[in-house]
């Protein structure tokens, strides 16, 4: 439970390194294309840089997924707090739920992963899994991208500077998440299998061969262990837009089916409202789920030989 909540502590920071480069990018593209830039309509790309904080080390950029990651960080934090303060052996309220949804997901992953990575890694894995889903859902609370700043047009007041925008509708908060997963991959495989097994289970044939074929095996396991690495090395990128290109394009769905007919902004997207629902919580689970299945794939021993009965 403590690493659960040092983990929420540390979601305050992440994103940060990257976050400069989406606000720099889109200040340059659009000095780069001219005044006469469209309006864009519908959810950005790129997180809005709401202010900046003077730092001994310099300017530091605040977006508005930036402050939505924090928000969800600290109720998520308080909440934890709040719920395991003061602990009964019959559970109410606040414990009761906190237990459930913890023990839920800890029986979860112990029948993927077995008892002994799930105790090593459980913290990561829960963390992630409950972090993901509050993001998604408050992303989806209405009139959350449409307080900010902005001007009046002949079609209506436009938000060019919206205040709040989905942490995970930034891609430089799925990458960190996926980045911070890699790192933690390494080194739980390093510390299951060692560097030999790593670099065997990577390259070293399979299966009980000899002579010519056994030489043969070694060829083609070596030229599979490089196509595992590269592999590996994609496995970031692949999470990363996996879970920003299903929550970006969810939010500006909403969006536009609110902009479809005037005077029923309101009403339209109340179905739609349910399916995202859902995304948030496939989203959620998949990132999960295929982190603890790689995790699982990379550490699990190989199996000793069986004696032959005779």
């Amino acid at each position: 439970m403590r690493l659960l909540k040092i983990f929420l502590l540390g979601l305050l920071l992440t994103g940060a390194p990257a976050v400069g480069w989406s606000a720099a990018a889109a200040q340059v593209e659009a000095a780069s294309s001219g005044a006469a830039a469209p309006e864009e309509h519908g959810l950005t790309q790129h997180a809005v840089e709401i202010t900046r904080i003077n730092t001994p080390l310099g300017q530091f950029p605040i977006t508005n997924s930036m402050l939505v990651t924090w928000i969800v960080a600290l109720v998520l934090i308080v909440f934890a707090q709040l719920a395991t303060r003061r602990m009964k052996e019959v559970p109410q309220g606040a414990q009761n739920f906190w237990e459930w949804m913890v023990e839920s997901l800890y029986n979860f992953l112990e029948g993927i992963i077995g008892q002994h990575l799930v105790m090593r890694t459980f913290w990561f894995f829960a963390s992630v899994f409950i972090f993901i889903l509050f993001s998604n859902w408050m992303g989806l609370i209405p009139g959350l991208g449409t307080v900010g700043w902005g001007h009046a047009t002949p079609h209506g007041f436009h938000i060019d500077q919206p205040f709040f925008r989905g942490a995970n509708a930034d891609l430089n908060m799925t990458l960190a998440m996926a980045l911070v997963f890699f790192a933690c991959w390494i080194y739980w495989a390093l510390r299951e299998i060692g560097p030999i097994g790593f670099l065997l289970h990577l390259f070293a044939p399979k299966g009980d061969t000899t002579g010519f074929l056994k030489l043969l095996m070694v060829v083609v396991f070596f030229a599979v262990g490089l196509l595992e690495v590269f592999s590996i090395l994609f496995r970031p990128v692949s999470l990363s837009f996996r879970l920003y290109g299903n929550i970006f394009a969810g939010e500006n769905m909403l969006e536009a089916m609110a902009r479809l007919v005037p005077g029923f902004g309101w009403l339209l997207p109340i179905p739609f409202y349910f399916m995202e629902l859902l995304v948030g919580f496939v989203q959620a689970l998949v990132f999960m789920l295929l982190t603890a299945v790689f995790t699982m794939l990379i550490c699990q021993h190989d199996e000793e030989p069986r004696v032959a009965h005779h």
